[in-house]
């Protein structure tokens, strides 16, 4: 069993949104923390027929529970109308939700009752380093961090069922997206631009449609949590900056499967690029369950002078190579930025095990900066 480091405790009195893609292990997780706490299911066809004929049933069948008790229903998107009655226990019988899904598009499109800000959003990511005693870092690297695809050594049919049954078939029919092989191919051609600023010209120019369908389908991506976008940082004091967004997967081995690159060598740029996939991840990941309300930006200068994260207004600086031995070259991005945020802390993460100072540059080996990370030393008002 892993421990996932998710806290609900501070929710204890609250109604949650525990919104997570599929197979992060959110039941998983529901299922060993609420042994006692009635739970429904909806994936199950028959329960998700009946209360999607009659949701009023969720009321008759939770009518004696006492005042102020749990439930959770999972993949609540499945049904959307239940959440009329969920508003209805909530504000009568002052029952308290822990309402689990994968995709926030269908509650959208279908105006569902969002329950008047009473249910508070949180978000379920796959492992992150610290869960995984004797965590491998080459095989999170190669396999990604989705539970299923990091336990075995080889994760491409895993990988492929996933993309081929998930990512294609359900959010095709979730979306009312109607040609499977288009869409199969901007899933492709959104896996090569990972991580890279996003040009939705070119990117629509590779899949044969229209910039507006490619906004479209990536809006599929971020509704249904397989994707981000990370801002470009913006606040200059006289450089000219790129304005344009990056796009990541949630997951580096789905970005792995897509590409063809479930083998790969150690410095090839195929390699360097899920490195830094994955420690773009730990980060997004760190943001969200440490409650950081800093947002995460990337800087660039249209020189192509570029810093891949930065957190806060400039209060930290990351540069990510794969490098097994940081030379001066290394520090160029990180240098240019203090140049404009002196004040800024510098951190070079990379696959060099000798963490060190370098000028004003900490370089850290990739898993003193996870353990950094994790023990709060990345947090608001640390230094």
């Amino acid at each position: 069993m892993y421990n996932r480091i998710i806290d609900l405790e501070a929710f204890e009195d609250d109604s949650i949104f525990l919104l997570g893609a599929r197979q992060t292990g959110k039941s998983t997780f529901l299922l060993d923390k609420f042994k006692d706490v009635p739970m429904f299911d909806l994936l199950d066809a028959g329960l998700r027929t009946r209360l999607g004929r009659s949701p009023g049933l969720l009321s008759e069948m939770l009518q004696d529970m006492p005042e102020g008790s749990l439930v959770i229903i999972d993949e609540i998107q499945k049904v959307p109308a239940l959440l009329d009655e969920v508003h209805k226990l909530m504000t009568r019988k002052n029952l308290r939700f822990i309402l689990c899904g994968s995709s926030a598009r269908k509650l959208k499109k279908s105006s569902s009752n969002t329950l008047g800000g009473r249910a508070v959003p949180v978000f379920f990511y796959p492992f992150v380093s610290v869960e995984i005693p004797d965590f491998r870092l080459d095989r999170a690297i190669v396999n990604g961090m989705i539970p299923r695809h990091y336990m075995v050594d080889n994760a491409t049919n895993r990988l492929k069922g996933y993309v081929d049954v998930y990512l294609k078939e359900e959010i095709i029919g979730e979306a009312l997206v109607r040609d499977l092989d288009l869409f199969g191919r901007f899933l492709e051609v959104a896996a090569i631009m990972d991580g890279e600023i996003l040009n939705y010209e070119n990117i629509a120019s590779d899949c044969g449609v229209s910039a507006k369908t490619v906004k479209e389908y990536f809006r599929i991506l971020y509704d249904t949590l397989v994707g981000y976008e990370i801002p470009a940082y913006t606040k200059t004091l006289q450089r000219r900056l790129v304005q344009s967004p990056k796009f990541y997967f949630f997951d580096v081995g789905i970005v792995n499967y897509l590409t063809g690159r479930m083998s790969m060598r150690h410095g090839t740029a195929e390699f360097g690029h899920a490195f830094e996939h994955l420690v773009v991840q730990e980060i997004i990941a760190w943001a969200g369950y440490s409650g950081q309300r800093e947002k995460l930006s990337y800087w660039r200068t249209y020189t192509g002078i570029e810093v891949d994260v930065v957190i806060g207004d400039a209060r930290i600086a990351i540069e990510i190579k794969s490098a097994e031995e940081v030379r001066s070259r290394h520090l160029k991005g990180l240098e240019s930025f203090a140049k404009d945020w002196p004040e800024a802390r510098l951190v070079l993460v990379s696959l060099d095990k000798l963490s060190r100072r370098i000028g004003n540059v900490e370089c850290l080996y990739v898993m003193d900066f996870f353990n950094k990370l994790w023990t709060g030393d990345f947090s608001q008002g640390e230094k």
